[in-house]
């Protein structure tokens, strides 16, 4: 889906709320969706993403893991 950003996330996940806290207000200044994607249920996330959460999919296929700035981030989307 194109101007969307996919996040992966888990359970009581301190960092992605902090994340989401990040990417929420930038994404809606630029007109983006936040598609949240809990890992914590599919054994093939788990084994990607498990240690590395929380991470951020663009739809280009390019990956960002935390951490990360909204600079950073706004960069990627550009």
């Amino acid at each position: 889906m194109a101007n969307s950003l996919t996040i992966f996330t888990g359970p009581n996940c301190h960092l992605c709320e902090q994340a989401k806290g990040i990417l929420y207000p930038l994404l809606t200044e630029k007109g983006w969706k936040l598609l949240e994607v809990n890992i914590q249920d599919d054994e093939e996330l788990k084994e990607k993403y498990g240690i590395r959460i929380p991470v951020v999919l663009l739809p280009n296929g390019d990956e960002k893991g935390w951490p990360f700035t909204a600079a950073q981030i706004a960069r990627m989307l550009d």
